[in-house]
This record gives C-alpha cells, sequence and structure tokens, in this order.
C-alpha cells in the first residue's frame, strides 16, 4: 500500500482509501467519530457523526477500544475524558480551536481567585486543564439552563465564548454574570453586515444562527426591527440545525455557522436550499483533518491524545455536572 502521506509531505491518497479505512478500523476495533464542520468526505466515511460533547458521550458508549477523533483537539480530549482506558487518537494533533486557546488554566485560576466565591461555567469547548478548573461546563443548547441552575445570588464566571456569554445573559437577564472575552475566530467573522445582506437578498429565508457568532445580536435586533419575523429567526446549537432542518417547511434556510454544517443538513432536508450566511467562514483546523491522514492515523496508531489522570479526573466532574443539568440533546454542542 502506498503511504498515506509522502516524505516529501505531499498527500497520496489510493482510489479505495475508504475501504482501506473501514478495514483498518475493523482490524484495529476502532470506531471513527467525526464533527459536523469535517470535510465532507470524512463525515460521511465516519461511522458517527455530530457535535463534540454528543461525540465524547457516544465514544464513551460504544464497545471500541480504540476511538479516531475528526475533529479539533479539545473535542478528542473531551473523549479521553469520558472514556480514559480506551485509546484516543487524532489525525492530526495540530489542529487546535481559536476558541479554545482564548483562555488557559493559569488565566482562569487568575479570574477565580479575584472572584472566590463565584462559580464558573464553562463551554465545552475548552482545554481538559481549563475543564479541571471549571465548576460546571456547558454546550450551546443547555448553557441557559447550566446559568438558571446556579442560586440567582451567586456570581458566575462564565467563558470563554462572549457571544454565547452575552446569548446567555440576555436570556437569563441574569446582572451578577461576568464574561470571559474569547471568540471562535471563524464565529465572529460571521457579522451583523453579512447577515442583513443575505436577509435582504433572500426575504422569505428561515434563519438558523448560531449563539457563537457575531452576528447573533443583530438576528435578534433584525427581528425586534420587524425585518425578519421572529418565528423565522432560530438561534440554535448544531445539533439543534439538525432538528430544525428536518421539521422547516421553507424552501430556503440561512445558515449562519462554520460552512462544514451544511453537509450534515442538506443530508437532513434534501428538498431545502441551505446558504450560508458568509461562504468565507471555514475553520482551517477542522479542515486540516483529511482522507490522507485519517488513513495514516489508522495505520500508524497516531496522534494519541493523553492526559494526566488528575486533570482528566476533575475534568470529567465538570462535564458530568453538565450533563446532569438540562436536557442537552444526544448531539448537542
Amino acid at each position: 500500500m502506498a503511504d498515506a502521506i509522502a516524505p516529501t509531505g505531499v498527500e497520496i491518497l489510493p482510489s479505495d482509501w475508504r475501504e482501506q479505512v473501514l478495514a483498518l478500523a475493523e482490524e484495529k476495533d476502532a470506531v471513527i467519530l467525526a464533527h459536523n464542520y469535517q470535510l465532507p468526505e470524512i463525515q460521511d466515511v465516519a461511522h458517527h457523526t455530530g457535535d463534540s460533547l454528543g461525540l465524547s458521550r457516544l465514544a464513551a458508549e460504544v464497545d471500541a477500544s480504540t476511538i479516531v477523533f475528526c475533529g479539533v483537539h479539545f473535542m478528542a480530549e473531551s473523549a479521553k475524558i469520558l472514556s480514559y482506558d480506551k485509546t484516543v487518537l487524532i489525525p492530526d494533533e495540530k489542529a487546535g480551536c481559536s476558541l479554545a486557546e482564548t483562555i488557559t488554566a493559569d488565566q482562569l485560576r487568575a479570574w477565580k481567585a479575584e472572584h472566590p466565591d463565584a462559580v464558573v461555567v464553562s463551554y465545552v469547548n475548552t482545554t481538559a486543564a481549563v475543564k479541571a478548573e471549571t465548576d460546571i461546563c456547558c454546550t450551546s443548547s443547555n448553557a441557559v439552563d447550566v446559568v438558571r441552575s446556579i442560586p440567582d445570588d451567586t456570581e458566575v464566571l462564565f467563558g470563554p465564548d462572549q457571544f454565547l456569554g452575552a446569548h446567555v445573559q440576555r436570556i437569563t437577564g441574569r446582572e451578577n454574570m461576568r464574561i470571559w472575552m474569547g471568540e471562535c475566530h471563524v464565529h465572529a467573522g460571521i457579522n451583523g453586515a453579512d447577515l442583513r445582506d443575505r436577509v435582504e437578498a433572500e426575504p422569505d429565508a428561515e434563519l438558523f444562527v448560531h449563539p457563537e457568532c457575531g452576528c447573533a445580536t443583530s438576528a435578534l435586533y433584525l427581528v425586534g426591527a420587524g425585518v425578519v419575523p421572529e418565528e423565522r429567526t432560530k438561534i440554535l446549537s448544531t445539533g439543534g440545525m439538525i432538528t430544525a432542518a428536518r421539521e422547516t417547511s421553507a424552501s430556503t434556510v440561512l445558515v449562519a455557522t462554520e460552512t462544514g454544517m451544511l453537509h450534515q443538513l442538506e443530508r437532513a432536508a434534501p428538498d431545502v436550499r441551505f446558504e450560508p450566511v458568509n461562504r468565507a467562514a471555514v475553520c482551517k483546523y477542522m479542515k486540516m483533518i483529511t482522507p490522507a491522514k485519517l488513513l495514516r492515523s489508522l495505520r500508524e496508531d497516531r496522534d494519541e491524545v493523553t492526559l494526566d489522570r488528575d486533570v482528566a479526573d476533575a475534568a470529567r466532574r465538570s462535564l458530568e455536572r453538565m450533563v446532569a443539568t438540562g436536557t442537552p440533546s444526544p448531539t448537542a454542542e
């Protein structure tokens, strides 16, 4: 068999790469998980496709001894946290996350020291070290429930996504909530001007907007201004988008999130036209996982994700508290 990646760094992909990937997965007792933002080829060859937390929870439930996580590094870490005794591989260990990198464990410890009586709520898009310093994690679909579960007179430190934090504060009306000023560079780049232009071009379309987006507030402003009806504007997690896609009666849906999501939406509702609010909303880190790297990962058992047991145990507690709060969908992020 030809090498998946030649010594020159040029990817060499055999024509039967899908068959080889699935055969190796069976041989090595591995399950392949792919995030919704992955390349379509990766999504289609994976055993399961979905959102980061749902996939991590699935990783803990399946019988396979090896998990190959096609996503960014914090997602593979979450799979390791919830299934510590399994081998977890990520096809490219350099696949990071701009949002997860906006806060470190040291920064969170310093923030906590300034507010010693506060409860720390961290988005799942964080490193294991940050989760280990967190009281309770949240997804975009249950962040409101998580914050509401904290006594009203208790201060909340919410991080690291400022747009999700603003969305939660707007819904809950909570004044004693401090928000870390982090962002996903891709979602932050989907701005209000983009959204307004697309709405004007597609006045009858529905809107699916991820709460990490910089345009989430603009979407609600457009609703308030009567530019777009409230019933056609939905602030949704990626898992929520798939459910809404199956239920929509609209012929066109404008989607404000990373463009890899379109593949799953089109599969969920093939008769609906899904259009990105911003076609440039592409995460280069998600796209670092290629078919050639997936094949290499299975052949060579690389790159393995490892965590200190104490960090994993502390991080698991914050995830377990999250799962016990609210009712996140099976693949909610």
